[in-house]
């Protein structure tokens, strides 16, 4: 039995090994997943097929479902039409805005309002306050639908809404989302929400669709406002409910021609995600008023994009820093070519500050992380822990770039996951967010290197041990 089992053990391990080879691209994703194979027998191969594997070669991303899905982002683009901003001779931001305009299929526009909301009371506060005014249609996607007192007032406010003609549609990621499944589902549907998860996981699909999820958070009432960033739908943002305290995080309320982008993006994975329910753009989508001055562009990308969207994005804004950088994300594992671009521009004299968290939702990740830092600590980076949990992702460049979004600092989200972002070129709101992540550091004092290189063997080991796993976390 044992010799039956070391042979099997050797042909799955070279088996896989040879399609790690065959299929893989970045050297040091293969030899992580290698690793994984060789000190986890048959786990790794398993872990491999249902998270490692390259599903944009195989069918899975050329079905016909996909197809419909790309082309359904041209059958709306006359309803698109919003002010083109003016950048004049500023290269920095036409290079930039043309970068994401090839990743994305999204144009900047101006004439845009666009409120930075800090606090999971103050989101909630401005998402209902926008619900309970809906008169046509509320549009619903989340990554995280989490039962308790915020899903139980948002269905009691479908349930009057729905009373009063608006329709309601929800689509959520069926992984972040799991317990979503069965009777509280069902209560939507009762109501006569229409509600579907996105990829959903089932045996038939389970090693296509299990590695790829839905990150976004966006909510559009009446294509007139709408709402994106981090937060999603759960206690944590309102309440302590853990050793982490209640959640930080940073949303956006948008309105403006940015609000057609942002819903478009919202239709195209409903119309994928529905599958039985047919419907135009253009019955959506309509000309947006001019209500403000801020410039802004939408960024959306995801497994099935040409390209890393979120990845180019922000390597393409560090690109453009002339004088400083602010990183703020609790997940900070972004990969080689963004820690080269990193440690490239604090080498040529920018100022680079990162901000985490001391504590962490994943010690796997932490370690991971801190595995990174004695390099950008040699190079200049200066790094801040504060005391609080911020669920943020936020990239604030010079005086006039600024990016909130669903895209965390990590291969997930640059290669995994959908993602989406705003760009705003607006000097009000980077000086707004410039202050409150300055702030945050004044407070405490920065990750010296002679400092982190004086740590502990044990935390050495443990960082160098989950280092080897980064690509797959």
């Amino acid at each position: 039995m044992k010799t039956a089992l070391t042979i099997a053990y050797i042909i799955v391990s070279l088996w896989v090994i040879g399609a790690i080879i065959y299929h893989g691209r970045r050297p040091s994703r293969s030899i992580s997943w290698v690793i994984a194979i060789i000190v986890l027998p048959f786990i790794g191969a398993l872990l491999y097929y249902l998270f490692g594997m390259n599903r944009r070669k195989f069918k899975f991303f050329n079905s016909k479902e996909f197809q419909r899905r790309r082309r359904y982002h041209y059958e709306g683009d006359t309803k698109m039409e919003g002010t083109a901003p003016n950048f004049g001779v500023d290269t920095r931001k036409q290079r930039l805005s043309r970068l994401v305009s090839a990743c994305s299929e999204t144009r900047p526009t101006t004439g845009n309002t666009i409120t930075v909301l800090q606090d999971g009371g103050e989101t909630f506060n401005a998402l209902f306050k926008a619900m309970e005014e809906a008169k046509e249609s509320i549009h619903v996607q989340y990554y995280i639908l989490e039962r308790g007192a915020l899903l139980d007032k948002m269905l009691e406010l479908f349930q009057r809404k729905i009373a009063e003609g608006v329709v309601v549609r929800i689509i959520y990621d069926s992984f972040g989302s799991y317990r979503l499944r069965g009777r509280p589902k069902k209560k939507f549907r009762d109501i006569g929400v229409k509600i579907h998860p996105i990829m959903p996981i089932r045996l038939s699909n389970l090693l296509f669709s299990l590695n790829f999820r839905n990150h976004r958070k966006i909510l559009v009432i009446d294509n007139k406002v709408a709402f994106t960033g981090g937060v999603n739908v759960s206690d944590k943002y309102i309440k302590h409910g853990s050793e982490l305290g209640k959640w930080k995080d940073t949303h956006l309320k948008l309105e403006g021609p940015i609000v057609n982008d942002i819903h478009l993006v919202f239709l195209k994975d409903y119309f994928f995600a529905s599958k039985k329910e047919d419907f135009k753009v253009e019955e959506h989508l309509c000309e947006q008023p001019t209500v403000g001055q801020v410039e802004a562009q939408v960024v959306a990308g995801g497994p099935d994009s040409n390209h890393p969207a979120i990845m180019y994005q922000y390597i393409g804004m560090m690109n453009q820093a002339e004088k400083s950088i602010c990183i703020a994300n609790p997940y900070f594992l972004p990969g080689e070519a963004f820690l080269q671009t990193l440690k490239i521009v604090a080498l040529e004299g920018v100022e680079i500050s990162l901000l985490i968290p001391k504590n962490s939702d994943s010690m796997a990740a932490k370690f991971a992380m801190f595995s990174q830092f004695e390099e950008l600590l040699e190079v200049g980076v200066k790094i801040y822990m504060r005391s609080d949990f911020s669920h943020s992702k936020i990239l604030i460049v010079d005086d006039d770039l600024v990016s909130i979004g669903s895209g965390n600092f990590d291969i997930r989200s640059f290669e995994l996951n959908y993602e989406a972002n705003i760009l705003m070129y607006d000097k009000e709101i980077n000086k707004e967010m410039k202050r409150e992540f300055l702030g945050i550091c004044e407070k405490v004092d920065p990750i010296t290197l002679e400092r982190f290189r004086n740590r502990s063997v044990w935390l050495k080991f443990l960082e160098g041990l989950f280092k080897f796993f980064k690509p797959l976390l």
